[in-house]
């Protein structure tokens, strides 16, 4: 894969920017009574500008989560052919993890303002719905390559829908923490209450 032009890294600096400035205004004012004009004015552009960055108020939160896709996928992808699917779905939602666990602070208050916000929480679900299609098709490959018979591919979409779903819960317990508890081993938790009987424990490694 070759690597980000330029113009795409001034971009991608630009659109982070700008989201730094808007989210305190949705956090202080609530998100639904902020207005393009607000954030333009907060960030010392035009109404012009900011549209040209973000098309709507929700992608100026969510946008952080638009690598997560190929990032997860990826990360399934690098690990050892050998490895129960279980504990490679729980690496797989690695980036997901770090990318919250990374400034706990500025994470906690993002996902507090998804999480009490209806449009977000719909945003973000939009978001891990097209996650789900590229780990099903690897976790699909990897299994054709080390057995006489693929699974069923229902039972793949489940177990991958069940991956997405322990994130979501590991950080429904971090905010309820208050981020005091490691996300990395909130995650684990939720993990090991749905590993298989006798399978690998996906541990953090």
């Amino acid at each position: 894969m070759s690597g980000l032009s330029t113009r795409a890294i001034s971009r991608a600096a630009v659109r982070q920017e700008l989201a730094a400035v808007a989210l305190p205004r949705f956090v202080d004012v609530g998100f639904d009574a902020v207005t393009f004009d607000d954030l333009a004015g907060a960030a010392g552009v035009s109404r012009s500008t900011f549209l040209r960055y973000f098309a709507s108020k929700e992608d100026v939160v969510l946008h952080v989560f638009d690598p997560l896709g190929e990032q997860m996928t990826a990360a399934l992808a690098a690990r050892p052919q050998a490895e129960e699917d279980w504990t490679v779905l729980r690496r797989a939602v690695d980036p997901a993890v770090q990318l919250i666990a990374a400034d706990p602070e500025a994470g906690l208050t993002l996902l507090r303002l998804v999480w009490s916000t209806p449009a977000l929480w719909a945003g973000l679900h939009e978001k891990h719905g097209s996650w789900r299609p590229p780990l099903v098709d690897l976790l699909v490959q990897r299994s054709t390559a080390s057995a006489a018979q693929a699974p069923a591919l229902l039972a793949v979409r489940t177990r991958v829908m069940a991956a997405l779903g322990c994130l979501m819960v590991a950080f429904d317990a971090w905010i309820e923490s208050g981020g005091t508890q490691p996300l990395d081993a909130l995650t684990d938790g939720a993990f090991a209450a749905l590993a298989p009987s006798g399978g690998e424990s996906p541990r953090s490694r």
